[in-house]
Parts: structure tokens; sequence; C-alpha cells
């Protein structure tokens, strides 16, 4: 007699747990390092239908962890792929593939709701708030997950009954000051940053996106501040010779050699360390020969350090590619629309191509070791080298900690960490955190409105939805979205205007401030939903289904405290009462504060006062 396939999972989770994975439609997002892994184990698990969504392609460097995939493989969907190799691991599981970005339109609040649990597999912080915010908007369960070279984590998020992923703040990437990016390199990070963060972006981007340059200007670096935005200027007069033949030798002469010139002439930079050594574009290339004879074989190989002609090949080449796309780019941008811009993508081959070129020219003229192209996508994409078996481990957990949220349990469910480095022991649990009351994203409250954006207006919005059915009324509020704020009792200019014209799109969130002071209203968020509809531009709630929004609660001003024991001196040893000063005019009625505690330390040196009424005094004793 066959066993059936799922007998020993049945006897491992019991026949209730069984029965309601198989019944289970679950979504998984990105499927890299920690989704292979994951994928495998939904599908052995035995979970119903599983859902993947990922935008990226497979590459080379995925090979060493994502066992899904192999050498045929390099350069398609990982999603597609993913779904042809796990699927065959269990074919009572259906696998749905979708190779598509996570934030299109076609992924809205109601897709969400059709699964029973979200899994969160991404590696980049924006993707992983999107996610975070469209489950809190659907209240769908999500369990998010990540990994850091060893170390690693798993987080259930519930509304209101578990911190989300932006309850607490995430540390923001790391910045590098402008006057040692811009003059005084000293490592090949400095390098890679001014190529990735200020060339490319001059060239092809937008001069204002040096998120990772700290342009805070103070009395040191005033003039290096001006000198920057002066060049920036010099740069956007060059990026208007993009495509010619001039093109490269003009950027070349203008970052490698006018500017590097005048570097050097500032003697009392370089009295303590080896000014830098302009180069000649023509010089160089009268030397590059033989590496341009060789450029393809050059390029294919990117574990390698190129040399200095070799990094100049590949950098010429880069900028024909990047010339290329920009002028198509631009042939076909539609009027009105904003100039069109190439950004820095680790998995894109012309923009790493230039970045790594351009740092190890940069690195050259400043004595600073280069680096191959590989070691500069790692670090130019913020990558922390991921570990096969801390992806296999949390992949794990994260389906442990699925069976609770199955059953309901979150009063079981766990924060889970991994650090094999930590003295105690490898795994560390913690209960889950509850809501921060103060969390921008999950204390709001949700709901969701039918609108046709080229017919609603804002002004539609305001009356039919927020002030008649939300029920606002005369409260003075505000409306604010991605683009900033869109309404409040000053600013009317907007309400004749179609949600479309401001920029509200599908999936677009608008959120409703209240600015009364008295029973006041918590954040309320609205999902946009778009609809074709035949009367009334605007589809609101149902007449039963209006929500009751919950109120902000009061904030408790806590007594300041003066530093001075409320005792005024008069100390209480452990377990008398304190000792009442004669001098204060004593209460009429029996409300007087509850009797503190002191604990002495054992050292007579500093007592803590446990203290009721909120005060938290800390004496400190003079002996």
């Amino acid at each position: 007699m066959a066993v059936a396939r799922d007998t020993f999972n049945r006897r491992s989770l019991g026949p209730t747990l069984n029965a309601d994975v198989k019944q289970a439609r679950v979504l998984m997002v990105g499927a890299g390092g920690i989704g292979c892994e994951l994928l495998k184990d939904l599908v052995k698990t035995g979970f119903g239908e599983v859902h993947i969504v990922d935008l990226d392609t497979i590459d080379l460097s995925n090979l060493n962890r994502q066992f899904l995939f192999r050498q045929e493989h390099i350069g398609k969907s990982k999603a597609l792929v993913a779904k042809e190799v796990a699927g065959a691991f269990n074919p009572n599981v259906k696998v749905v593939a979708h190779h598509a970005n996570i934030k299109d339109s076609q992924f809205h609040v109601e897709w969400f709701r059709s699964f029973k649990l979200v899994f969160n597999a991404l590696d980049n912080l924006e993707a992983r708030r999107h996610v975070n915010r469209m489950c809190l908007a659907a209240d769908i369960p999500l369990i998010e997950s990540g990994t850091t070279g060893f170390n690693g984590q798993v987080q259930v998020i519930k509304k209101g009954v578990t911190a989300c992923y932006d309850c607490t703040a995430k540390e923001a990437p790391k910045t590098f000051p402008v006057c040692t990016i811009r003059s005084t390199p000293s490592q090949p990070i400095h390098c890679i940053v001014w190529s990735k963060s200020y060339l490319l972006n001059e060239i092809f981007g937008t001069s204002e996106d040096q998120a990772s340059l700290d342009l805070t200007e103070n009395e040191d670096n005033a003039n290096e501040i001006a000198e920057l935005r002066k060049e920036a200027e010099a740069l956007r007069k060059i990026r208007e010779s993009v495509g010619t033949e001039q093109f490269p030798q003009m950027l070349f002469d203008k970052v490698f050699n006018a500017d590097i010139a005048r570097l050097v002439s500032m003697k009392d930079m370089w009295k303590s360390r080896e000014p830098p050594k302009p180069l000649d574009y023509k010089t160089l290339m009268g030397q590059a020969s033989e590496a341009l004879a060789r450029k393809d074989e050059i390029i294919k190989d990117g574990q390698r350090i190129w040399t200095l002609e070799e990094n100049l090949v590949v950098f010429n080449d880069s900028l024909d590619r990047l010339s290329k796309r920009m002028l198509k780019l631009l042939a076909t941008r539609s009027e009105g629309s904003p100039k069109p811009t190439i950004n820095f993508d680790k998995d894109d081959e012309d923009t790493l191509d230039f970045v790594a070129a351009s740092a190890n020219i940069r690195s050259y003229i400043f004595g600073i070791e280069a680096k191959s192209r590989f070691d500069i996508k790692q670090m130019a994409g913020n990558i922390i080298p991921a570990i096969a078996t801390t992806n296999a481990i949390v992949a794990g957990l994260c389906v442990l900690q699925s069976f609770k949220v199955l059953r309901g349990e979150y009063d079981k469910a766990r924060e889970v960490f991994l650090t094999p480095f930590a003295p105690q022991r490898l795994l560390g649990t913690d209960r889950p955190r509850p809501p921060n009351p103060d969390c921008p994203v999950c204390s709001t409250f949700n709901t969701t409105v039918q609108v046709d954006l080229s017919r609603a207006t804002l002004n539609d919005l305001v009356e039919d939805i927020v002030k008649e059915q939300l029920g606002y009324g005369e409260k003075e509020f505000a409306l604010n979205s991605k683009a900033g704020l869109l309404y409040d009792p000053d600013l009317t200019d907007n309400l004749d205007k179609t949600l479309g014209e401001l920029g509200i799109k599908q999936n677009g969130f608008i959120t409703i401030v209240d600015e009364d002071d008295d029973d006041t209203f918590v954040n309320v968020v609205i999902s946009i939903q778009e609809a074709t509809l035949t009367d009334k531009p605007i589809k609101g709630l149902e007449v039963d289904k209006v929500p009751t929004i919950p109120r902000k609660p009061k904030k408790v001003i806590p007594i300041q405290s003066n530093g001075i024991s409320q005792t005024n001196g008069n100390r209480a040893t452990d377990g008398e009462a304190p000792i009442k000063d004669s001098k204060k005019r004593p209460r009429d009625d029996d409300g007087s504060p509850t009797a503190k505690k002191a604990k002495n330390n054992g050292d007579n040196e500093v007592v803590v006062i446990d203290d009721d009424i909120g005060t938290g005094a800390i004496e400190i004793l003079d002996d």
C-alpha cells in the first residue's frame, strides 16, 4: 500500500495544521538567497499555492548560494526559473511566478488580501517598507526576514498585534564627508562613492541625487562646497556633448586632469601626503593600443584588477553604451515629461563598468589600491557577502513561525535572531514587540476607496469621503501623499484638480491628519484603487461598513523632576515610612502620593527611589 505524500507532515504537524497548510495560499516576495531556500521549504512542506514575485534576473554571482539556479539559467527571470525548478519538488503544490516589480499597480491591496500569509525575502529597504505597508493595509500577516553575513533575523508582523517593520528606525546608509570624497580620498570606497554618487549622477542622472555625499556646509568646508557646485555646472555643459566623438575626452580631461591640477595647486593640502597626479588623455590612449585590441576580453574578465590602460578602454566603452541609451531615452521622451536619467544598479553592466573604471582611474591618480569589478560591485551595491547556510536557517525559521500564524497563535510567535558569534547561543528569541503607538505606518487606520483617477477631483475626496463618510465634518485636517501636502485649511488650490493630475496612482496612499486638538482621530490612510465608475467618479464605503475611527490617546505630560528627591533630604530606610516634612501644609483629602520605597545598592552611595507617580528620582548620597 502506497504511503501518502504528506503522511509524515501530517504526523509532525497534526491533521488540523497540515490541512491548513495544504489549503493556504501564500505570497513570497523575492527569489534570491533567502527566497530559494524558502520556496524549497514551502513546497516541501506542502503549502497549497505559492506565488513568487521578483523582478531580478539570474547573475553568475548568484550561483554560489541560490541553489535553484544553474549556469544555463544566467540572464533568465529568477521567479520563472524558481517556479520551474522548485515546482518539481512537489507536484501537489501550485507555484505561480510573477516576473515583475512588487510595487507595480497589478499588485494592489485587494490582491494582497487574497493571501493567507506573506513572506518577505527581500534585500532592500524600500521594497520591504512597501510590502509592510501593503500587508498592513490589507490586514494580512507578514513574516519579515533578512540576513547580514552570518547573522539573520525573522519577525512576525500582524496589524494591531505586533510591531511592524517601520515601528523602529532603520539605520541610514553610511555617508562620507564631501571633502574626503572630492579632494582627499584615501581608500578605494572613497573613489567608488565619488564615481557612483557624484560623477555618474552629474552626467547621466540628476545632480541633486548625492545621498552618499555629506553636503553639510560649515566654516571648514564652505570653499569646497562652493567648488563642488561650480564643477557640477561645468559637468552639465559636458553632458550636452553626450553621444559625440569628443565626449569621452572632454569628460576625462575635466575630471582626471583639470580638476586634479586644481587640487595639486593647493600646496597646503599636500604637506603631509602625496599629491595626486593628473593624467593626459592623448598620452594614455597612445599607451592603450594593446588593451584596445583586447577590449571584449577585458570587459568579460571582472575578477581581475585591470591596468590603468585597461580601465581607460572600459571607461570609453561604457560611456559609449550609456550615451546610446541616453540618446534613445531622449528620442522617445514624450512632451512635458521629465528628462530621462540613468541611475546606478549593481546588476546593470553599463553603469557598473563606468563606476568601476572611473573609480580605478581616480584611485591610480591618488595612489590608492585598485579593485576588481567584482569587488567594486559588492562595495558600490552595499552588498555584504551572503552565506548559504544562514539563508537556509532563516528560511526554516520563517516556516516554523508560519505554523503559529496559521493557527492564529500570535502570542506564541517569536522574533528570532541568528547570531553565531554570540557567547550564549546560536539562536536568540524574544516575544514580539507590541506596536509602537507613534509609528507613522501601523498606528494609522486603513481604508480603501475606489476612484476614477481621470474624473475624481480632490474636492470629491474631501467632501464625499473625508467629511461625510469618515465623519470629519467640520474638523480641521490635512491630506498628504507621497508627493507632499495636497490640502489643508490654508491650501485649497488643489481642490478642483483631478487625483491623476496630483500624481495619485493605482495603489497610492493618501494620509488624513486630524489637526483638531480635541477628540483627535488617529491618522487615516486611504488606499486608492482605480476603477471604471459609471455614476460618481468616486465610490465610497458601503453604508453598513462605515468605520469608527479610533482616537489618539491623550499625551500624559510627565512630571518634571528638578533632580531633588521629594523627601526634601529626609530619607527613610528600608521598611520605614517616609519622614513627613512638618513645614508642609497637610492635604484636606486623603489623596496623598503613595509612599516611596528606597533601595540601597549595598555601598550606601546611590539610592534609587521607586516612585509610583512618575518622577523617577535618583538620590545621590554624599557621605
